[in-house]
């Protein structure tokens, strides 16, 4: 590598660094104070970086905010989303268990406190400015995607009755979990966030089919196919 490259490739990561300073100090104010009582001024002071280097990497507190989101997006979905549905072969109601249960460690690792940062910010935004309104909609949808692959995934191997409303059902999931975890910060009581998912999956065998006719399901499929 020459000279050259070498600076080029030191500044680069020197400015990235930079960058996840000012997203990590932003983030860490607006979790405790919202978006709309935390000032530039406020982010500046908590990052340590300059007005010159804060408008280098974004155009505005606009600019920020949508940055933040994408972070958000790009965090829940590596650590939670992706990794409970990666298996496309599995069996589609151990995933969607194994998903709560994700959720529900993660508020005993934050200690109910917090509660989800999509949802904060979606609840002090979304009538306010629609532009965020609509990228944190997006959240929200791509998580009841995954859930009604899962459901409609698990209708064609015979998990899930052929008459339950996927996307409903889904819906419904996300909700509960939303309120759920609102319900967890306000009381400090992680209780309401085991109940809530423990009445979930419990819910979830209201359209569940047992293995059994699961596995005869699967044997109907592969004969019609042969």
């Amino acid at each position: 590598m020459s000279d050259r490259a070498a600076m080029s490739e030191t500044r680069s990561a020197k400015g990235a660094a930079t960058r996840d300073q000012i997203l990590d100090a932003a983030s860490r104010l607006i979790s405790l104070r919202g978006y709309h009582c935390t000032s530039l001024d406020d982010v500046l002071r908590e990052s340590g970086v300059g007005k010159g280097n804060f408008y280098y990497y974004f155009k505005s507190k606009e600019e920020l905010g949508y940055a933040i989101i994408d972070r958000l997006v790009h965090g829940f979905a590596e650590r939670t989303l992706e990794p409970a549905f990666a298996d496309a072969a599995a069996d589609s109601v151990v995933q969607i268990h194994e998903f709560l249960d994700r959720i529900l460690e993660n508020q005993r690792q934050r200690n109910c406190v917090g509660g989800c940062p999509m949802g904060n910010l979606a609840s002090e935004l979304s009538d306010v400015h629609e532009g965020f309104r609509k990228r944190l909609a997006g959240i929200f949808l791509r998580w009841r995607i995954k859930l009604t692959d899962a459901i409609e995934r698990g209708q064609v191997t015979g998990r899930f009755g052929p008459d339950v409303d996927g996307a409903g059902l889904a819906q419904f999931i996300v909700a509960a979990l939303e309120g759920a975890i609102l319900l967890t910060k306000v009381t400090k009581d992680i209780s309401v966030m085991e109940q809530c998912v423990a009445h979930l999956k419990h819910h979830l065998t209201l359209y569940t089919m047992n293995r059994l006719a699961a596995d005869e399901r699967v044997a109907e499929l592969v004969q019609g196919r042969a």
